[in-house]
């Protein structure tokens, strides 16, 4: 599958660190590229001077909401604010922002209630700094002893929701619910969520960090090869130069992609913002000196905020839900979404090292079990592992298993296996695409229209069900 390469879109400004994360038209329509006369979505009321917790329909919400003031604390009991939804002829009118909400969850926001006591201690500059000193000598074993300290407790973190979030979607169900069931229309067209009308959409990626994975990446690439998954690999560029034109050219010998993985992985990427731009001009010019459109950084740290100091078309920073990560978050969605122009491609699947070396499961049990919530949303599956701990059989055995995991809902579940830049070029070129009506009918223009297709929600028994065109 081919796709077209869109048109650079820069990133203009003031200040290049700092860009306005909420698009200019809503998260709905971007969400279903669907025509704006049809999906009519308003704010109903003033909304309150304060951010914080409700629900809509059971589905969290952070942010500002009209009729009363939401919770400061993501309490067992929240205010449901889906009653107060007006229908009119004009169309629907939310208790909020739905556009504000998305954000918050996507960029999260929501973390300014602060972290777990131990959390805020271990995250001290300082100890990181010591961590990071002294990382390169420590074993496998005493990282995993350290890193198990600092996140016990994850499994009682009621938010975002373990293993896999997907609060973005069910709001983004539930408006598409209103707006159906507000008599405006037997069903909504849009734009499908993936080429060729593909169930779900997965990418295999593989970040390199020391020695030992360097030497491991050719017997990688040999076995992705074997189950026909081509990968993305990640790699470190500040001192390894020379090193990395030769890796990068053998990978891309075989089809594989290369990206960047941060500067040095050191941990200090996002330090401060001075230090994120110094560094950020650094990594900027490795990807342009490599021809690298894809970023992630090291430990998946992240200030969303300041992405727009980047130069790169994607980036693959940002987990769905960041319980073993070391830091907490997550973007509660398992959809790509836009951080200005830069497309974020979420990991929305375990680490390699944290299924091996903090849970101590040697199986692809919660891989499977995520894979399944995902194909249900017709998300984005990002799958992460390393050469480095693949080197150990047992861990390599169940990267086999995942390999064939893949490659059956490939070949069985109609899920498109793709590398990440043909990914970032799809979620591009489907922002650019629009609905023209052609009779009874509606016509998709646009880069790439022909892999599109034309699909309609509409509500079957209450919940809002997807249809292809081509399925009629």
């Amino acid at each position: 599958m081919i796709l077209n390469q869109p048109a650079a879109h820069p990133v203009s400004g003031d200040d290049p660190a700092r860009l306005d994360v909420c698009a200019a038209a809503s998260a709905f329509a971007e969400y279903y590229r669907c025509p704006a006369a049809l999906a009519r979505l308003d704010t109903a009321g003033d909304l309150s001077q304060r951010q914080g917790y409700f629900t809509f329909g059971g589905t969290v919400c952070y942010g500002r909401r009209a009729g009363g003031d939401p919770s400061l604390e993501l309490t067992d009991v929240l205010e449901d604010v889906s009653t107060h939804i007006a229908r009119g002829a004009e169309g629907v009118a939310l208790p909020f922002d739905l556009s504000e909400i998305v954000g918050n969850l996507r960029h999260e926001r929501y973390r300014v209630n602060g972290y777990p006591l131990l959390e805020r201690v271990t995250s001290n500059e300082v100890v990181r700094q010591l961590y990071y000193l002294v990382r390169p000598a420590l074993q496998v074993g005493a990282r995993k002893h350290l890193q198990k300290i600092r996140l016990r407790g994850w499994e009682r973190i009621p938010f975002p929701r373990w293993p896999v979030d997907t609060t973005v979607e069910s709001l983004m169900e539930r408006a598409m619910a209103a707006l159906l069931s507000s008599g405006h229309g037997r069903r909504i067209p849009f734009i499908w969520f993936w080429p060729d009308g593909a169930r779900a959409c997965a990418m295999m990626t593989h970040d390199v960090e020391g020695e030992k994975g360097y030497n491991f990446v050719s017997a990688v690439m040999d076995l992705d090869d074997s189950f026909g998954i081509k990968s993305a690999f990640q790699l470190i560029p500040q001192g390894r130069e020379r090193a990395w034109r030769q890796l990068a050219s053998a990978l891309r010998a075989r089809g594989f992609e290369v990206n960047l993985h941060d500067l040095n992985h050191d941990g200090h990427l996002f330090h401060s913002r001075s230090t994120f731009l110094e560094r950020a001009q650094q990594i900027n010019r490795y990807a342009r000196e490599f021809e690298c459109h894809g970023f992630r950084s090291g430990a998946m740290y992240r200030e969303q905020q300041w992405y727009g100091a980047f130069e790169f078309s994607y980036d693959m920073s940002v987990p769905n839900v960041a319980h073993l990560e070391p830091q907490r978050g997550g973007c509660c969605t398992v959809m790509p979404y836009f951080i200005g122009d830069i497309v974020e491609l979420p990991l929305t699947t375990l680490q390699d090292y944290s299924l091996f070396h903090i849970l101590d499961d040697y199986s692809v049990s919660i891989w499977q079990q995520q894979t399944a919530a995902i194909l249900e949303r017709n998300g984005l599956m990002t799958f992460l592992t390393h050469p480095d701990y693949l080197t150990d059989s047992a861990a390599r055995t169940v990267y086999t298993a995942l390999l064939a995991h893949l490659r059956q809902m490939r070949d069985h579940a109609n899920v498109w296996v793709a590398l990440p830049g043909d990914v970032d070029r799809w979620w591009r070129n489907r922002r650019d695409m629009t609905l023209v009506r052609q009779g009874d009918s509606w016509r998709i223009e646009g880069p790439d229209a022909h892999l599109a297709r034309l699909a309609y929600a509409s509500l079957d028994d209450g919940r809002v069900r997807y249809t292809l065109s081509d399925d009629e």
